[in-house]
């Protein structure tokens, strides 16, 4: 089931979605559906509180102040190209 959504927004700002959707050759509906969910999994991603109780900080503060160790795994990550480098 899908729901409506009305926004009101000034005309220029309505132009320049509606010029990005095109060039991203999809609708106003579309672009603005696809940017509103990315933006809002953007806020809950970045934006997690995390609780702990006194002892698991101390842990955690403890391995943070430590020594860094490498990861082979993910040292293997970084070392891979972006899509948009590889030929």
């Amino acid at each position: 089931m899908n729901l409506a959504l009305s926004i009101r927004m000034p005309p220029a700002e309505l132009d320049l979605i509606d010029r990005a959707a095109a060039v991203d050759q999809r609708s106003r509906t579309e672009f603005m559906r696809a940017a509103a969910v990315s933006a809002a999994e953007e806020v809950l991603l970045t934006r997690k509180l995390v609780r702990m109780n006194a002892e698991a900080f101390d842990h955690f503060a403890a391995a943070m102040e430590g020594p860094a160790t490498v990861s082979p795994e993910l040292l293997r990550v970084f070392k891979r190209k972006a899509p948009w480098e590889v030929a």
